[in-house]
């Protein structure tokens, strides 16, 4: 079992309805969102398995002694400490290989709570063992992001965090073209609009290779 600790919008909010169409899945139930699609499926493989989210912190195997319970409990810890805050969403933008919603400017406040949530769960992640840092490529990663990798299980972390909600999968050129309108269609709606940061949840993975699920939820409590 794998948990992680991720952004994710409220199950009924349009942001979240329209992703999990787009993707197939809804990460809150389990459940199918729409007919299967032959063309878009393959491109939206992976992301779809992982469910509509930012990451806050990577999925991790759990430390020796560490219990979901304890995760559920400090996130709600956690949650209840931090104030809810806005940012601008922008359509989705080619991240390398891959489409994404992001921010239409930096966040401050973005990155004070990817920091703190990093360091509030480092006791309960087991460290990386040599497969899951080779799934890294670290050869292609910093010397920091490397560094980062070995300390916190993750190489895109504190000055190399980068808030986004994937929409696909890697794509080649030819694929990201033909994809790319129908993506600025669905999402345009969303474009320039407040997006609140205000929770967090806790996504399982209950073996390797299965579809992640939102296992809770809690709501940012100070005021």
């Amino acid at each position: 079992m794998r948990a992680a600790i991720y952004y994710t919008p409220p199950a009924g909010s349009s942001l979240a309805k329209t992703a999990n169409e787009w993707l197939g899945r809804n990460p809150y139930d389990g459940e199918a969102t729409r007919p299967a699609d032959d063309i878009r499926d393959p491109l939206v493989a992976s992301p779809a398995r992982y469910g509509f989210h930012a990451t806050i912190v990577a999925p991790f195997r759990f430390a020796e002694n560490a219990q979901l319970e304890d995760i559920d409990a400090r996130l709600a810890e956690f949650c209840a400490a931090q104030a809810a805050f806005e940012i601008t969403a922008a359509v989705p933008q080619r991240l390398g290989a891959f489409f994404a919603l992001v921010p239409a400017e930096p966040s401050p406040a973005l990155d004070m709570l990817e920091a703190a949530a990093v360091r509030a769960f480092a006791p309960f992640r087991a460290r990386p063992n040599e497969a899951e840092i080779a799934r890294r490529r670290p050869e292609r990663l910093s010397e920091r992001q490397r560094a980062y990798l070995e300390e916190w299980g993750y190489p895109y972390v504190f000055e190399d965090f980068r808030f986004h909600m994937t929409l696909s999968g890697a794509l080649c050129d030819d694929e990201a073209a033909r994809l790319n309108p129908e993506l600025e269609a669905t999402f345009s709606s969303f474009d320039g609009e407040a997006l609140a940061i205000d929770q967090l949840a806790v996504f399982l993975e209950p073996e390797p290779g299965a579809p992640f699920r939102v296992h809770s939820v809690h709501r940012f409590e100070k005021r």
